[in-house]
């Protein structure tokens, strides 16, 4: 049972972490659906760099500036030049997918390395990725950089009027929104699952991207949403963990993504989003331009 908590709370946090990171760039106006691409890009270099040098710092280190680049080209495609945002993110996806399996298929296996060791018995990414939640909370919530970031999402016409510079902002965002993206896919590659495989993500950016949605924007929402969902996805790898010859492993697959449904409906309750929630950015997605 311990090993089936410590398990989920590593799966939650690289939710947490790619989530966050989608986070903090929605929050300023950017969309990028291209999630898993970025953290496949972070995963890949990062197993790559650990295992030839026999570094995890390195790994991560690669792993954060490989997402930050990344994120840093979308937005100079989404906010210099004014390009659609979605086709920029499904291009990260599409060539971040294609390009990692041939820059890592002669990788492939276990990495090789003594695992990192636990933290008061649970992995140090939880500790950071809760600690990741408190100050982006406090950040947008509590201070000056926060409310210009929110301001630029809302409405970037006024924000610059006001001062800020929507443009600047929004690609610090984006940039610090790929290196925490980057940081997920290290911390699947390094500590989650460290053995190296064709698409071996399978789709957990593009769950992180729907966290993001779910949580309305709130990073303490977040959290809890990946913490259900990384239980739920452990359970279905390794029901018998917890409720031994109950259902079959095939039933029990099903169980996050009904369990995640449930949760879409409550929480897009307008009772549930007036009480709890934050309201989605309104210049989300859309191209702004300086008159």
């Amino acid at each position: 049972m311990l090993e089936f908590i410590t398990r989920s709370l590593d799966a939650s946090m690289i939710f947490t972490l790619a989530a966050l990171g989608e986070l903090i760039g929605q929050r300023s106006g950017i969309l990028n659906v291209g999630v898993e691409g970025v953290m496949l890009f972070g995963a890949t270099l990062g197993f790559i760099v650990a295992q030839t040098t026999g570094s995890y710092v390195l790994g991560f280190l690669t792993a954060v500036l490989i997402g930050g680049i990344i994120g840093l080209l979308h937005a100079a495609f989404s906010v210099v030049l004014g390009g659609d945002q979605v086709v920029s993110g499904m291009g990260i996806w599409i060539v971040g997918f294609g390009l990692t399996t041939y820059i890592g298929s002669p990788y492939t296996g276990p990495l090789g390395m003594e695992r990192i060791p636990a933290v008061l018995g649970v992995s140090p990414f939880f500790f950071v990725g809760v600690l990741l939640v408190l100050i982006t909370w406090f950040v947008l919530q509590k201070t000056s950089l926060g409310l210009a970031i929110r301001s630029v999402g809302e409405n970037p016409a006024v924000a610059e009027v006001s001062g800020i510079k929507v443009a600047r902002l929004r690609i610090l965002c984006e940039t610090v929104a790929g290196m925490l993206m980057g940081l997920a896919g290290a911390v699947y590659a390094l500590n989650y699952n460290p053995v190296w495989n064709y698409n071996f993500l399978m789709g957990w950016g593009f769950i992180a991207l729907a966290l993001v949605f779910f949580s309305m924007w709130n990073p303490w929402f977040l959290l809890g949403g990946a913490l259900l969902f990384g239980t739920m996805w452990q359970l279905s790898l390794n029901p018998e963990m917890v409720l031994p010859g109950v259902l079959s492993r095939y039933i029990w697959r099903t169980v996050p993504f009904i369990v995640t449904s449930i949760a879409l409906v409550l929480m897009s309750t307008p009772w549930f989003r007036t009480r709890w929630g934050a309201a989605r950015p309104q210049a989300l997605g859309l191209p702004y331009e300086k008159d």
